[in-house]
């Protein structure tokens, strides 16, 4: 009789099953949090204003739908104009009024913008977004105005300073960076100065820090000869008045520092009569003085 034998094998012993069919399946990776949603909105933003630009296109300039697809079109294009403003976050201006100067050149662009060209509207606008700002800062914000020649070059040397620090690790020297753009060195610093004009520094305004007074209060003083201005000028007037040689006879006496014995000698008369002379152009001066009366 065949006796039936029942083997036992451990499970650590067992052979396992394949992994295909008892690992969990395997999820799809994510796609990328960020990029993916701003390309979306992109296409979003050019298809939206390729279809409004189609309808103001239909529409009569001032009426209120022409308006309103108008207001539409600015709107669907802001992030353009913040994109734009960002490149000047650097210049210490307000990020706001940036923008809405910006703003005026989308405006701009909207205006002037002929889709049957075939050119994306980003494309036309951006310069005149850009352009706008750069008229903004050159015009309305620097204290000192700077030449345009000027102005133009130091957008070079900040542009080239950047590039060597990338590529030094450090902060350029001046002659680097004359060496870089075929300039000379006080035409860098030129460019240096030019580029602090943006604001001016109150001479009431306290130092920030040290607690010290404004710089009116530690760089002012008061002139001693300040009080004695309006006097010089009204002897100098009323000088001309006196007849010639009573005028010499001052000049000697005061400007070259004779005493009457020599002026005497000089004019050839008495010394008595000099020392009259003197009297009676001092009485017509004290006369003539409009401060002590």
């Amino acid at each position: 009789m065949d006796h039936e034998v029942e083997l036992t094998v451990p499970a650590s012993t067992a052979p396992q099953a394949p992994p295909l069919e008892t690992d969990p399946p395997v999820e799809p990776a994510a796609p990328a949090p960020a990029a993916a949603p701003q390309r979306s909105r992109g296409a979003d933003t050019r298809a939206l204003t390729q279809v409004l630009f189609g309808q103001l296109k239909e529409l009569q300039p001032g009426t209120p739908e022409h308006n309103r697809v108008r207001g539409a079109l600015i709107e669907a294009n802001l992030p353009l104009v913040r994109y734009a403003a960002a490149r000047f976050r650097s210049r210490n201006e307000p990020m706001e009024d940036v923008i809405q100067v910006g703003t005026i050149g989308l405006i701009n662009a909207i205006d002037r913008f002929d889709p049957d060209r075939g050119v994306q509207f980003p494309t036309f606008a951006m310069p005149t977004v850009v352009g706008e700002i750069k008229r903004y800062f050159r015009d309305n914000v620097r204290t000192v105005h700077v030449p345009r020649r000027l102005h133009e070059l130091w957008v070079q040397v900040n542009s080239a300073t950047e590039d060597l620090t990338t590529s030094f690790g450090r902060t350029p020297t001046t002659a680097e960076i004359a060496e870089r753009l075929r300039i000379t060195e006080e035409e860098v610093l030129s460019c240096i100065e030019a580029g602090r004009s943006y604001h001016a520094t109150s001479l009431e305004a306290a130092q920030e820090g040290d607690g010290l007074p404004g710089l009116l209060d530690r760089l002012g003083y008061e002139d001693p000869a300040l009080d004695g201005v309006e006097h010089r000028d009204l002897v100098r007037h009323l000088l001309v008045q006196l007849p010639e040689r009573e005028q010499r006879i001052l000049l000697l006496r005061y400007y070259s520092n004779l005493t009457q014995s020599q002026i005497s000698a000089e004019l050839g008369v008495s010394q008595m009569h000099v020392s009259r002379l003197l009297a009676r152009s001092f009485q017509r001066l004290r006369s003539a003085n409009r401060i002590d009366a």
